[in-house]
């Protein structure tokens, strides 16, 4: 668990920002970085607001790719493999709204006024996981969606991913993928994929164009069978060997315990 410590931050800049329509950003007075709190030893037990910091900074691997790229598989595998944490965005929002929290209510009017939920909510669910949790190594799935996300992300948490894989499938394939094997939406059809497609391709595309300019994207061809994307996959954790073996709950078959003799 975190130890109790207490930062105040830098007011929030009162510049206002340029957002797309249905688009909310929270701002906050207050936050701490976890990065921060694990330098720090200062402690305030009880104090709200402040994280508790672990041993080292925690391995944080972004996912991203359009509905029917395949990336929840790959996701099940990556945990299953290296023992990550699996936290997705979509599924604490739901969470939130079948436990009827005063977060809930708000979230799910506005997933049926087809608005975006502001950023802030969701990353502080995501802030939230990642302090209780005793792992040290985390895969969010399907975050961040838009800049916003991303942006929020680094302001609130103060963490930035050491990797990010995007899941690129040609859009004939991810429609075929998603109707064919009733994965996605009960009304979905070939016009309202394309639609959820191009969504995503809008708002997703600066987050991927982002983290390649940083040198932390890595695109995964996604055509091809379970196993053959993931041998795409396991190079990208060999820098990682490491940091990923000292962490809890490595699976015992992993690659990484078998090369390490």
């Amino acid at each position: 668990m975190w130890r109790r410590v207490a930062s105040l931050s830098s007011t929030i800049s009162s510049s206002s920002r340029s957002l797309s329509r249905n688009q909310v950003f929270f701002q906050a007075a207050f936050g701490l970085s976890i990065r921060e709190s694990y330098a720090t030893e200062i402690s305030k037990p009880g104090e709200e607001g402040v994280l508790r910091p672990k041993e080292k900074a925690p391995f944080i691997t972004f996912v991203l790719g359009g509905p029917g790229s395949g990336k929840g598989t790959q996701c099940e595998k990556i945990v299953e493999t290296f023992g990550l944490t699996h936290l997705s965005a979509g599924d604490l929002l739901r969470r939130e709204i079948a436990m009827h929290t005063q977060n809930g209510a708000m979230i799910l009017n506005l997933i049926k006024d087809g608005k975006i939920v502001p950023s802030e909510v969701t990353v502080k669910l995501l802030q939230k996981e990642l302090e209780s949790s005793n792992s040290s190594k985390f895969l969010i799935d399907g975050f961040p969606r838009t800049e916003e996300n991303r942006v929020a992300f680094e302001r609130i948490v103060g963490a930035d991913p050491d990797v990010v894989l995007f899941f690129d499938c040609p859009e004939e394939e991810m429609v075929k993928r998603v109707l064919n094997r009733n994965q996605g939406r009960v009304d979905d059809n070939i016009t309202t994929m394309k639609k959820r497609l191009k969504i995503f391709e809008a708002l997703n595309r600066p987050v991927i164009d982002y983290y390649k300019n940083k040198g932390k994207l890595y695109t995964i061809n996604a055509i091809g069978t379970v196993d053959d994307i993931f041998k795409q996959v396991l190079p990208i954790f060999t820098p990682f060997e490491e940091q990923l073996k000292q962490s809890r709950h490595v699976n015992p078959k992993s690659p990484l315990v078998e090369n390490s003799s």
